[in-house]
């Protein structure tokens, strides 16, 4: 059974990391738009994006409880875990779906940082989360698939050997149900012609490497095919859990992150001869989000002892990311506000983590998305959409 409490030895080693890391650091990142390599190639070597991936394979093998707190400890420390978390769980659906010869060729490879798996091309501008409506095609050719389409939010593209690319391999006027016919190959990015693959940046209101993907007759070889085609959006599905638990994991962290620089500031800051910790309307909406925090970390690791012991919790993994995400929602606007005029200026670094925690209402699952789910998969009521 796993309780994040019980990895006071990773939380340690992570904080340690980190402190080569700073604020400025970030701050320098963000204002160039720049990747974190030194980052990245410091967490690599450190063993900690290889932590799901059984030893076998070169990995660490910890439970989902360990790895969520290494990327807690990150955001905590005022860094940001989406450079590379993905490195941590995108491979799952090559540990569960792929077979011998795909795990046996990658995983060590992405265990030890030689390869990257950190692109995840999913949505596309039309079906945005209507993922069972994706328009891109890979049709079958002898011994490769042709793949034409369009994807967005495609994060560190740039910055990745490999992409797991969801596509549709059987129309969609042919499958009983839309989510039929929906297939995940495995894209060496390092193999294609620029010809065929073309990469854009998109700016966006945080520095988040994010891009839009063009596919044109694009070459995969057939042994590019995970599992089975046509079973492609249920791979997909079945590393959702997982994905939310990391990503409540890092909102846990903004928000200790941003509680710990609120109450500091309030304890320190002196207006009309008196520490402004001393209003109540400062410490209020302070405590409120800490007690918000509390909550959902509960959530977080009863999602964590769930999956580790072996169940599938949709339920807990799905509640744990729309808490978490609230709740650093909450300490950000504590924070900002206690700060006042100063949270806006970069030194006090307080409006980055902002622009960046605000993210999580959104990615990688909306908060609407999630109450659907709940009232629809949890409370039987009836489909929404």
């Amino acid at each position: 059974m796993s309780d994040q409490n019980n990895h006071e030895d990773i939380r340690e080693g992570v904080r340690k990391l980190c402190l080569d890391f700073g604020s400025g650091y970030w701050q320098r990142c963000d204002r160039d738009r720049a990747y974190p390599v030194e980052f990245v190639e410091a967490l690599t070597r450190s063993g900690y994006l290889g932590a799901l991936i059984p030893e076998q394979y070169g990995g660490v093998e910890l439970p989902i409880g360990a790895a969520a707190v290494i990327l807690e400890e990150i955001h905590r420390s005022g860094g940001n875990a989406a450079a590379c978390h993905a490195q941590m769980y995108t491979m799952g659906t090559i540990l569960r779906h792929g077979s011998a010869e795909q795990k046996a060729r990658y995983l060590p490879g992405i265990a030890d940082g030689s390869i990257r798996l950190q692109a995840f091309g999913v949505t596309e501008p039309t079906s945005g989360t209507d993922t069972s409506s994706l328009h891109t095609t890979a049709v079958r050719k002898g011994d490769r698939y042709i793949v034409n389409g369009q994807k967005i939010w495609i994060s560190r593209a740039e910055h990745s050997d490999l992409m797991l690319l969801l596509c549709r391999t059987t129309p969609i006027d042919q499958g009983r149900k839309r989510s039929e016919g929906l297939s995940v190959l495995l894209v060496d990015m390092r193999e294609i012609p620029p010809a065929h693959l073309a990469i854009r940046p998109l700016r966006t209101m945080m520095n988040h490497s994010t891009t839009e993907i063009f596919f044109e007759d694009m070459p995969v070889p057939a042994d590019a095919l995970i599992g089975e085609e046509g079973k492609g959006f249920q791979y997909i599905l079945s590393g959702m859990n997982a994905e939310r638990i990391l990503i409540a994991a890092e909102c846990i962290g903004d928000a200790k992150w941003f509680i710990d620089k609120a109450v500091s500031y309030a304890n320190d800051r002196v207006v009309f001869d008196r520490p402004i910790g001393k209003n109540q309307g400062i410490q209020f909406p302070i405590a409120k989000a800490y007690a918000r925090m509390r909550a959902a970390e509960l959530m977080l690791r009863e999602a964590a002892r769930r999956y580790d012991d072996g169940h599938n919790p949709g339920e807990e993994a799905n509640m744990a990311k729309l808490l978490a995400a609230d709740a650093s929602w909450e300490a950000a606007e504590a924070c900002l506000q206690t700060h006042g005029g100063f949270g806006f200026a970069e030194e006090f670094d307080v409006e980055r983590k902002f622009r960046e925690t605000r993210l999580y209402q959104v990615a990688p699952i909306s908060t609407n998305l999630i109450l659907s789910y709940l009232s629809e998969h949890v409370l039987g009521m009836p489909r929404s959409y």
